[in-house]
């Protein structure tokens, strides 16, 4: 389910989330990306840590995701497509709330990635999958 045109910029990684380990593989390949833009730690650490729930999330709900990196150096942006093929997301406004939870956890990770980067956009289709577009300024 790709349904985001591509970012601006050019590719840095493409990577497969299939197991947990591949969650923590996929954090590294983002912090390396911010690295080779020159970005303050603070704001890696806001990306790497919106991200690591997003793949978290693709792995957990989604039965495994797809992790696109993408580089703007014009802009200093690193671009992070993280797709699966899960059952989709019912309601969409109700999922971005703190407190929601259709699992475990405390209901904050959607909302709170979207707090820790610059660019946040979701789209999901019932019985599809969703897809789930960050970016941070280096």
């Amino acid at each position: 389910m790709k349904t985001l045109s591509p970012p601006p910029g050019k590719p840095f990684d493409r990577l497969v989330i299939a197991v947990e380990a591949d969650v923590f593989r996929s954090r590294q390949a983002v912090g390396r990306a911010m690295d080779r833009l020159g970005a303050r730690v603070i704001r890696r650490t806001r990306l790497v840590t919106a991200v690591s729930e997003i793949f978290r999330n693709g792995l957990v709900y989604g039965g495994g995701a797809e992790v696109v990196i993408t580089l703007d150096e014009a802009d200093r942006m690193v671009w992070v497509d993280c797709t699966d093929q899960g059952p989709g997301i019912a309601d969409l406004e109700l999922a971005m709330k703190d407190g929601y939870t259709t699992g475990k956890g405390l209901g904050r990770g959607l909302g709170g990635a979207k707090r820790l980067v610059e660019h946040f956009e979701i789209h999901s289709v019932l019985g599809e999958g969703t897809q789930v577009r960050l970016a941070g300024r280096a």
